[in-house]
């Protein structure tokens, strides 16, 4: 842990713009000065006192509600006081400004919930979630974020640590003893504990996923020949006219990115160019921006005729996808159908819908989800970061290169130590200084 900061922070904690109520929040050693300066006296702990906030000159710059927070009980560990006024961004302003001239100094992005983190308030997981909870665009990522601040993700974490530290005094112990002399109750111990943390470990990744999906979105391109209806697609799924439509092949020029949520889960479709050749320069600029947008996407929607099926240009079209990322035929217009529908090989993932009529449509957003591999949680998910699958997936491998090697003691040992590192940079145990500067320069100003 790094020490203990000195110096007192003041920032404006509430969101920019004009509102009902504004709060400035300062946290420090010692706050009876700052508070005598602005307040007359320093109120009572965890009291809502309503006064005058005061300048230099003992006019009244507002009046609000005043809470302290003596430490180490507040959200920081230091003392805390927050100043709850108008919100104004004039008012907020001048309350401020009244603050740094007392001694506070202006906080930087996230310095009070990195405070919160370095004065064993929160761990690193926990204090990320905050900025998650922030950021959450759909109830179920709200959802997620809260579970990962109340613990439940550092809780998994250090039960999984727990385990690690477990077979490793089983291990350490073996070492002691010539290999003739290990009971064979203990061999099978190792091997049995080494199965069950390899079991929860792989729960745990699958479940730290869901909610990276809930926290980033998954990319999702509609792609296919000109005037299949890609535009339709786009404007049903998003409930809007976001793209315009008609029926003069090559309409759409550019990429149209439009965010929609499904049971929750945040999705990001692309509406693109009609993939064809084409001796218009505006369109073959189109077209490459579509090749572009495939090879970033997470799912590919290759959108056809349900009346002609796969015809030899969709054919060139499916050859040209990147190869690494899924996709799924989507047969649109099946409302024109006469009975007759197009075969479609059976190998191939598919659904038929109309994003004119909304034939299909809820049939579609089910496979999205799978296909995107959103799995519904009894539990819930709780909200992960690329950070923490890198590390989950990290402490995977040096599991399963433990059990190659778990004939050598010396080298088995040495897995299950790296392991347990890469479990623990999740919470912070082991984190450098350059890390935790990245994650926290991310959060607002306030938190």
């Amino acid at each position: 842990m790094l020490p203990q900061s000195a110096d007192t922070i003041a920032a404006i904690a509430t969101a920019q713009g004009r509102g009902g109520v504004g709060v400035v929040r300062i946290s420090g050693q010692g706050l009876d000065a700052l508070a005598a300066g602005i307040l007359g006296k320093l109120p009572a702990a965890r009291h809502a006192t309503y006064c005058d906030f005061i300048d230099e000159q003992g006019d009244t710059l507002d009046q609000g509600i005043a809470l302290f927070f003596p430490a180490p009980h507040s959200f920081t560990g230091e003392d805390v006081l927050e100043l709850q006024g108008h919100g104004g961004p004039a008012v907020m302003q001048m309350l401020l400004q009244r603050c740094l001239d007392l001694g506070a100094r202006l906080a930087q992005p996230g310095e009070f919930t990195r405070r919160a983190f370095l004065n064993d308030k929160l761990d690193l997981a926990q204090a990320e979630s905050v900025a998650d909870l922030i950021d959450a665009n759909t109830t179920e990522a709200a959802r997620s974020a809260m579970r990962s601040l109340r613990g439940e993700f550092s809780a998994e974490v250090r039960s999984l640590v727990d385990e690690l530290i477990r077979l490793r005094m089983l291990v350490e112990a073996m070492l002691d003893f010539p290999e003739e002399e290990v009971d064979a109750v203990d061999v099978a111990q190792r091997d049995a504990q080494l199965g069950d943390l390899m079991a929860r470990l792989q729960q745990t990744l699958g479940t730290a996923k869901q909610g990276c999906l809930l926290r980033e979105g998954a990319h999702v391109v509609i792609a296919g020949q000109p005037n299949v209806g890609k535009s339709s697609l786009l404007n049903r799924l998003s409930g809007e006219e976001v793209a315009l439509v008609s029926d003069v092949p090559g309409t759409t020029r550019d990429v149209i990115r439009q965010a929609i949520q499904i049971r929750g889960v945040p999705l990001h479709i692309m509406d693109t160019a009609g993939l064809r050749e084409s001796e218009d320069i505006v369109e073959n600029m189109g077209i490459a921006r579509t090749h572009q947008t495939l090879h970033r996407a997470d799912l590919i929607l290759l959108l056809l005729d349900a009346a002609k099926g796969i015809t030899a240009q969709d054919e060139v079209i499916l050859a040209g996808l990147p190869a690494d990322i899924p996709r799924l035929l989507v047969l649109n217009k099946a409302d024109l159908l006469d009975g007759v529908a197009a075969n479609v090989p059976e190998d191939m993932s598919h659904v038929r819908i109309s994003a004119r009529t909304g034939e299909g449509i809820e049939a579609l957003r089910q496979q999205l989800l799978d296909a995107v591999g959103w799995r519904d949680q009894e539990s819930g998910a709780f909200m992960a970061r690329e950070r923490h699958l890198r590390a989950l997936n990290l402490a995977q491998t040096h599991l399963q290169q433990a059990a190659g090697v778990i004939v050598h003691a010396e080298l088995f040992a040495e897995e299950l130590r790296l392991a347990q590192h890469a479990l623990n940079e999740i919470t912070g145990e082991f984190t450098p200084d350059d890390l935790l500067g990245e994650i926290f320069s991310r959060f607002c100003i306030g938190k």
